[in-house]
């Protein structure tokens, strides 16, 4: 075959450090449309980008000349220093260590871009940790637990 053709759609999920409450409401939108941009030239096509003041949740089309640690390792270095650039307030942010990402299926966007947008909502009624570990049950990821949260 002459041509490379790939359809990898990620949920990549992360964490402020310690699940900090850095991403506030005045930073939230420009933050993300940053990370749009970020994914965009690296070659990737976000289709969702949404979160809550201690994490963020990207739904995005994988470019085909990167790796999901790559483009996730993107996001977050530039993204951090960008919103240092912010103020004094957010001399100190960084964000955790790890990070989750999780195939999704073209039938099912629909129903992950409903459950990015609602993820205030959501966020009434469920933490941050009850939502990641349901997400790693989900797709049938072992972990242990001590690691998970730096």
């Amino acid at each position: 075959m002459a041509q490379s053709l790939c359809d990898i759609i990620l949920h990549i999920v992360f964490s402020t450090k310690e699940r900090q409450g850095w991403i506030l409401p005045k930073i939230e939108d420009e933050l993300y449309r940053f990370i749009f941009a970020v994914c965009r030239k690296n070659g990737c096509l976000p289709i969702r980008i949404n979160g809550v003041e201690d994490h963020v949740h990207i739904l995005l089309q994988l470019g085909k000349e990167i790796a999901p640690s790559k483009i996730i390792s993107e996001i977050k270095s530039s993204s951090s220093r960008w919103i240092k650039t912010k103020g004094k307030e957010f001399a100190g942010f960084t964000w955790q260590s790890g990070y989750g990402a999780f195939s999704v299926s073209r039938p099912n966007i629909d129903v992950v871009m409903k459950y990015i947008d609602s993820q205030k909502e959501h966020h009434e009624t469920i933490s941050f940790q009850d939502e990641f570990r349901a997400m790693l049950n989900r797709a049938g990821i072992v972990y242990d637990e001590k690691y998970l949260w730096d």
